[in-house]
């Protein structure tokens, strides 16, 4: 089986879910069943980790699902690696979801408070999962330095825009040896499947699943676009050409005959 593999851990899925934005906990439960997601990631600043009835963690199989905790709102790197020690001392594995977003309009992750995160938590044990800009020079730092993955974002967080920084994520897959997610932005299942065409090794997908009337049903279209586009990537895509190419002889009967 085509699995993803993260830190020595097998995954059958190469879906990854969020848990925002949810307009109540049943759409939430809803779409990480379809999904078939075996990771999803919730925000330290959102639970109480403490509290195992809490409405988010009460309604989240931690048997079926690896809880992968994110360090969402943290404004520095001071600040993300004191939710991640939080969220270990209340008994979380120790993997973790670093985002570092001081900029509140767009977003955008800080590749210097990411980088400095991510080097304290690598060496405190942390398996670290780092949401990052499309950067090739930095994502091959991140993995330099010990991190799981890299993270790289389609589009701002929330935009449901698609991957609008192609070409640098192409890049970045073609240069790493550790897995590649692609992170935010992503609104539809096309994309996801764009996504896993060009090599990406799995995808994060929260905003386009819990923005539509239908949770459910959306998570299980994109399990298929995932699915669908991995199996492209392996099969090997057709090379594109600049001129026309019959896909059939232009002889025989179609041959003016003199």
């Amino acid at each position: 089986m085509d699995q993803l593999v993260i830190a020595g851990r097998p995954f059958d899925s190469r879906l990854l879910v969020g848990t925002g934005k949810f307009s109540s906990n049943q759409d939430m439960v809803a779409a990480m069943e379809q999904s078939g997601s075996e990771i999803v990631t919730v925000a330290l600043r959102r639970v109480d980790i403490d509290n195992p009835d809490d409405s988010i963690l009460s309604h989240i199989d931690t048997d079926r699902y690896l809880l992968l905790p994110n360090t969402s709102g943290a404004r520095d790197a001071e600040e993300a690696v004191r939710l991640a020690r939080l969220a270990r001392a209340a008994g979380c594995l120790p993997w973790i979801k670093l985002e570092v977003t001081p900029d509140p309009y767009y977003l955008l992750p800080d590749p210097i408070e990411t980088f400095k995160a991510a080097q304290t938590l690598v060496k405190e044990g942390f398996i670290v999962l780092p949401y990052m800009p499309a950067d090739p020079v930095l994502a091959k730092r991140l993995e330099e330095i010990g991190t799981a993955t890299v993270m790289p974002l389609g589009a701002p967080i929330g935009t449901n825009r698609g991957i609008r920084t192609r070409d640098l994520i192409a890049i970045i897959i073609e240069q790493a040896n550790i897995p590649v997610i692609v992170d935010a932005g992503l609104g539809a299942p096309s994309h996801a499947a764009e996504a896993m065409e060009m090599g990406a090794d799995a995808v994060l997908v929260n905003t386009a699943l819990a923005d539509t009337p239908n949770p459910g049903a959306m998570a299980q279209a994109f399990r298929k676009g995932v699915e669908a586009g991995r199996e492209a990537y392996l099969a090997g895509l057709g090379s594109q050409r600049d001129k026309a190419e019959a896909s059939s002889p232009l002889t025989g009967f179609l041959r003016n005959e003199q």
